[in-house]
C-alpha cells in the first residue's frame, strides 16, 4: 500500500512542480520496497528454524 501512496505522491509532485512531495513519494516507495524484503528474509529465517527444529513427531 505504501508503494501505490508513494507512486501517487511522486505523480502529484511532478505534476504540480512540488519537488518535495515528488521526494516523499519516491521515499515512500523505497521505504516500502525495503519493507517487503525485510519481511521476505524473516519468513525465510523462521522457514530455516522450523527445519532445524522440526522433531519429525
Amino acid at each position: 500500500m505504501d508503494k501505490l501512496k508513494g507512486k501517487a505522491k511522486e505523480a502529484t509532485g511532478k505534476v504540480t512542480g512540488d519537488r518535495r512531495k515528488e521526494a516523499e513519494g519516491k521515499s515512500d516507495q523505497a521505504k516500502a520496497k525495503a519493507e517487503g524484503a525485510l519481511g521476505a528474509t524473516g519468513d525465510r529465517a523462521k522457514g530455516v528454524k522450523d527445519s532445524l527444529t522440526d522433531d519429525d513427531k
